[in-house]
């Protein structure tokens, strides 16, 4: 067999064998959304995913490491969406960006979390990803998605806040803040069925997404022009606040 040839076959292989990982994690987040960690087996995502135990076992050893694998690529697939907005919001701050201009790229950061949150694919996804932030699950998801998503995404947050409020980016309260800001969104994704069961829906269709981020929106953003409005205003400061 030539050099080439093997080369050939090698990546051949290695291109169906990330196929079938793939399909693997796909399955196991559809499974674990859907019925919970405790309640879904490795020879469930198998036959779901259509390969042999065996198979699972050699890509992941065991239901855990699948588990981590699926926390890792929705993680990844929401940090994809939200990473060009947090690079946007860094260039603002390291320019002394005005605080109109700070405010407007808070509440950008706020709907592209909440559209990461609200347009998953299917209801199981959602679920899942739920799941790990409120911890009802193994660890380690929930410690995937606070070092990947959430411990980054509060490091911009608390100086978009900081700057916009004159606070200390450490200052207990801009964290309050920060939470607080973010929970209106959160809440709605967490709770979804108390949140209808409130507001009397049968579900979340595009026109009722459309009201909640148009309410959040005018909320946060009042409550930023207020907190800057209020803020010690130093020389350097004044003349970037709010007309």
């Amino acid at each position: 067999m030539t050099t080439t040839m093997t080369i050939r076959l090698r990546t051949k292989r290695s291109t169906r064998g990330e196929a079938t990982r793939r399909r693997i994690v796909e399955a196991a987040i559809d499974l674990f959304g859907e019925y919970g960690y405790e309640r879904t087996s490795t020879r469930d995502i198998a036959a779901r995913a259509g390969v042999n135990t065996p198979a699972l076992q050699y890509y992941f050893e065991n239901k855990e490491g699948v588990y981590r694998a699926s926390a890792e690529q929705l993680a990844a697939g929401a940090w994809a969406r939200l990473a060009p907005v947090v690079d946007q919001a860094t260039r603002l701050l390291d320019g002394n960006a005005r605080v109109d201009a700070l405010i407007d790229v808070f509440i950008r950061l706020h709907e592209t979390l909440g559209d990461c949150l609200f347009r998953v694919p299917n209801a199981s996804r959602r679920l899942f990803f739920a799941d790990a932030q409120l911890g009802h699950d193994p660890a380690v998801a929930p410690e995937i998605v606070r070092l990947r998503i959430c411990d980054p995404l509060h490091a911009v947050t608390a100086k978009l806040i900081a700057r916009i409020t004159g606070t200390a980016t450490d200052d207990p309260v801009t964290t309050i803040r920060a939470i607080s800001l973010y929970g209106q969104v959160v809440m709605f994704h967490l709770k979804p069925c108390a949140v209808l069961a409130l507001l009397g829906w049968p579900a979340f269709d595009m026109e009722k997404r459309q009201l909640i981020v148009a309410a959040i929106r005018g909320q946060t953003q009042a409550l930023l022009k207020a907190w800057s409005a209020t803020a010690p205003a130093t020389g350097s400061r004044r003349a970037r606040t709010l007309k």
